[in-house]
C-alpha cells in the first residue's frame, strides 16, 4: 500500500496546483523550500510552551496600536469630558496597563515575564480614538503579546465606557508596530 501525500486543510483554498511527490518543488525534493519549524508545536502536532531557559536575558521593547471607531456623539462626549460613566480615557489607559500584567493568563502559551515599563496612550480622533502601547522588559522572550493585550483591553474598556452614548463602537487595526531586542532583531512599521 503506497503512502498518500497529506491532503490540504478542508475548506482552505490553495492558489498552487498540486505537486506530485518527488517532483521538483515537492516537499522533501532537492531544492524545495524548507518550512520554518513551528516552535510551539511538538512533533506529534500538539501545542506546548517553549523552553526559553537557555536564552540570554536581553532588553526588549514592543509597541502596538489600534483604533476604536465611534459615532460623532461619542467623540464629542470624549472631547468634552461628558461621558456618563466618567473619565473614559483614564479608565482605558489603566485597563491597558493592568492587562499587560495578565497576558499569560489570557494567552495560553505566553510566558510570564517581568514587565519593567508600560505606556498606554488614548488619543481622541475625529472618528474615534487611537490607542498605542509600549511595553519594556529585560527577559528571555519577547513582549509583543503584552503590547497587543494592552491595546486590545484598553479598546474594550473604552467601548464599555462609551456604550451609553454609542452602542456600535468598533475595534480595528490592532497590530504590533515595533519591536526591539531579542534574536530576530529590531523592526518597526
Amino acid at each position: 500500500m503506497s503512502e498518500q501525500p497529506p491532503s490540504p486543510a478542508a475548506g482552505v483554498p490553495s492558489d498552487r496546483p498540486p505537486v506530485a511527490p518527488g517532483a521538483p518543488g515537492a516537499p522533501g525534493a532537492p531544492g524545495a523550500p524548507v518550512a520554518p519549524a513551528l516552535t510551539h508545536v511538538r512533533p506529534d502536532g500538539s501545542a506546548h510552551m517553549v523552553d526559553v531557559s537557555a536564552k540570554a536575558v536581553t532588553a526588549r521593547e514592543a509597541s502596538a496600536a489600534g483604533r476604536v471607531l465611534l459615532s460623532p456623539d461619542a467623540v464629542s462626549a470624549l472631547r468634552s469630558g461628558r461621558v456618563p460613566k466618567g473619565d473614559a480615557l483614564a479608565v482605558a489607559r489603566i485597563a491597558g496597563i493592568q492587562a499587560v500584567k495578565r497576558t499569560p493568563e489570557l494567552i495560553p502559551l505566553a510566558h510570564p515575564i517581568a514587565v519593567h515599563g508600560v505606556e498606554v496612550d488614548v488619543t481622541v480622533a475625529d472618528d474615534g480614538a487611537d490607542i498605542t502601547a509600549t511595553v519594556r522588559t529585560a527577559d528571555r522572550t519577547g513582549i509583543e503579546m503584552e503590547a497587543l493585550t494592552a491595546v486590545s483591553v484598553a479598546a474594550l474598556a473604552l467601548i464599555d465606557m462609551v456604550k451609553a452614548v454609542d452602542k456600535h463602537g468598533r475595534i480595528t487595526d490592532v497590530r504590533v508596530t515595533a519591536k526591539s531586542g531579542g534574536r530576530s532583531g529590531d523592526w518597526h512599521e
